[in-house]
């Protein structure tokens, strides 16, 4: 069923139903956007695809279009009851969680529009447990983007030195506020992470732990950090053999150059 303004109230009042913000819920209603974001997930027969809170499923009517089998997760008791009036049990799988308590490792493509609130925590994990995504599609608070794309700088952090070592992150487009109902008070922006399997999948999560120990300070030199890690002689002998700076800052320090500084100090 494609949602867009003129039948979004229809269906929220012949249900009961209305947008939650203990959810974080903004319905797309622009059909197009919908279309546009679908096009971004790539999909074979093979594919088991998982799409994260669809709400009243907006996105769903396009997703089940595309080749592949689609399951379907939400939190939210009254939209998978919606969902299940409109679409039959073998065209999609509903299941009513939270995503986070769910076993993602048979999924290959994740999409969805993610809550603003828990955007970082469940992208990361997300990255940590769908162990088979090739793909992920997620459409975040537009500002927000800038905590997974940039490799240097204020914005810069561990989920960004996760992401760019299991793969490459690419910005799709920007999305109106007033392309949902409700209209939230920012622009979303829609990205996709594409795995590449350049390092074993193991070594990646040791590095962000590490990353994490090491932008918890971020005030402080790096050299100051990593001695909280390894003994500062070790952390020494580690900025000369990579030639960083005992200045440095771990913000000036890219993925790869942390991922060096990790098979050091094994």
């Amino acid at each position: 069923m494609e949602i867009n303004k003129n039948n979004v109230f229809e269906l929220l009042n012949i249900n009961g139903a209305k947008p939650s913000k203990d959810f974080g819920q903004n319905f797309l209603i622009e059909p197009s956007i919908c279309q546009k974001i679908a096009d971004v997930l790539i999909v074979e027969n093979s594919d088991n695809v998982l799409e994260i809170g669809p709400g009243l499923g907006s996105l769903t009517h396009f997703l089940i279009q595309k080749e592949g089998k689609l399951t379907c997760v939400d939190v939210d008791a009254k939209m998978v009851s919606i969902l299940k009036q409109i679409y039959t049990n073998n065209e999609i799988e509903l299941i009513l969680n939270d995503v986070r308590k769910i076993n993602l490792s048979k999924y290959t493509k994740i999409i969805g529009n993610l809550p603003y609130n828990i955007t970082t925590e469940l992208i990361v994990f997300l990255l940590e447990n769908a162990i088979l995504c090739k793909q992920f599609v997620f459409m975040i608070q537009a500002e927000a983007l800038n905590r997974f794309i940039e490799v240097k700088g204020k914005y810069y952090g561990p989920a960004s030195v996760l992401i760019h070592l299991l793969g490459d992150i690419k910005k799709n487009f920007i999305v109106k506020a007033g392309s949902f109902y409700p209209a939230p008070k920012c622009n979303s922006v829609v990205f996709e992470i594409n795995v590449k399997d350049k390092y074993a999948r193991e070594v990646v999560l040791d590095v962000y732990k590490l990353a994490k120990k090491l932008f918890l300070n971020r005030r402080k030199t790096l050299l100051n950090n990593l001695s909280n890690v390894c003994e500062k002689e070790k952390a020494l002998s580690i900025f000369n053999q990579l030639g960083i700076l005992e200045t440095a800052r771990i913000e000036e320090i890219s993925p790869e150059k942390i991922l060096e500084i990790y098979k050091l100090t094994k």
